[in-house]
């Protein structure tokens, strides 16, 4: 079984108050959460098939989960409704490497209209495990909102 890597979609909006070591020990968390879905990926001559396990304290600690990391729209606009997260700028999931870090889809509860790709910023929103058997998406956070900025 290899590690899934993720695709996620994030957006930004106003930034809210927390704690720098409350926030970084949370989301180191989330994308060790995230490492921990195991993907098997079966191919026959005539089907495809991707099998997921997702680890059980997905889905108690899934929901209202903290998250940090670079984000950039995916698609472009004057709004903005889906990013994508990734743990780190440097491992891109979109250079044609195979050994990048892993990425997130993420869905805001509102769309934003400013955006800056340069920060890291942080996110509250809940994990939503993608079961399609045809992709190795295994992960969405839905309904997320930037607690912090830079």
């Amino acid at each position: 079984m290899q590690t899934s890597k993720f695709a996620l979609f994030a957006a930004m909006g106003t930034a809210v108050g927390t704690t720098a070591t409350f926030a970084q020990a949370e989301t180191t968390d989330a994308w060790q959460l995230l490492e921990e879905i195991k993907i098997k990926e079966i191919v026959t001559e005539t089907t495809y098939e991707v099998q997921k396990t997702f680890p059980e304290k997905m889905e108690e600690r899934g929901k209202d989960i903290l998250i940090s990391g670079y984000a950039f729209p995916m698609l472009p606009g004057e709004t903005i409704k889906e990013l994508i997260l990734v743990s780190d700028m440097g491992l891109c999931p979109l250079c044609g490497n195979g050994d990048h870090g892993a990425n997130l889809q993420v869905t805001l509860a509102e769309p934003i209209t400013n955006f800056d790709e340069s920060i890291r910023i942080t996110l509250r929103g809940n994990f939503k495990a993608v079961t399609d058997p045809e992709t190795w998406q295994s992960a969405i956070m839905e309904d997320a909102t930037i607690i912090v900025e830079g």
